[in-house]
């Protein structure tokens, strides 16, 4: 029961991350705004298409690993990418104008990768999630 939760809440996670990288591509101020910093890119979102890709990217992956029921792989894929909400997190609270406040999304991004990549790897490797 524990798997199919760490699945169910691994495969929204990552949806939610695909729709956060495609919020910069078509909304790049909103997105850059929602992410914690305030930027005037004057036309240029070289910044946001990288962030947009990588987000769209992991999160393409984590759906990828559910789909395929690929519990270990989404495990460790879940714990190795705990690295970038911290960075993220990092950048964010460097700022002088932001709060734990602005931090928290990744925050919350930090705790939901390490907590069920930590589960998934735990599970005994008979548990079928799906």
């Amino acid at each position: 029961m524990t798997t199919k939760i760490s699945y169910a809440i691994a495969f929204l996670t990552g949806l939610g991350i695909i729709f956060l990288g495609v919020r910069f591509f078509i909304s790049p101020e909103v997105a850059t705004a929602a992410f914690g910093i305030h930027f005037n890119a004057n036309g240029d979102y070289s910044f946001d298409h990288i962030k947009g890709i990588r987000d769209i990217f992991s999160g393409l992956l984590v759906c990828a690993f559910v789909l395929m029921n690929e519990r270990r792989a989404l495990g460790v894929t879940l714990l190795a990418a705990t690295i970038i909400p911290v960075n993220d997190m990092l950048i964010v609270l460097s700022k002088s104008y932001n709060g734990i406040s602005q931090a928290m999304p990744h925050i919350i991004a930090i705790i939901i990768c390490s907590v069920f990549g930590i589960i998934l790897l735990a599970a005994k490797q008979t548990q079928k999630a799906l």
